[in-house]
């Protein structure tokens, strides 16, 4: 994740090729406790990905602006 790793609580999706974006989403909602914060810009397939994990894996999650998420709880609340 590094670079596009704010901190630890938001993830950076610009410039990020699509092949690693369910990767990098994964590890970084699976590794992190939320509130976190996922910018994916302008990007359908960056936004669809992010939505089909959250539904997967029953992760709750607010859309603010366009292309800014907030992931608030799910996959067990992190326990």
């Amino acid at each position: 994740i590094g670079q596009n790793m704010i901190g630890n609580k938001t993830l950076d999706l610009h410039g990020i090729r699509d092949e690693e974006v369910e990767r990098l989403i994964e590890n970084f909602i699976l590794l992190n406790n939320p509130p976190l914060k996922v910018i994916t810009g302008n990007s359908t397939y960056m936004q669809t990905a992010l939505e089909s994990f959250c539904s997967k894996h029953n992760v709750s999650y607010e859309r603010w602006d366009w292309g800014e998420y907030t992931i608030l709880a799910g996959y067990g609340d992190w326990k």
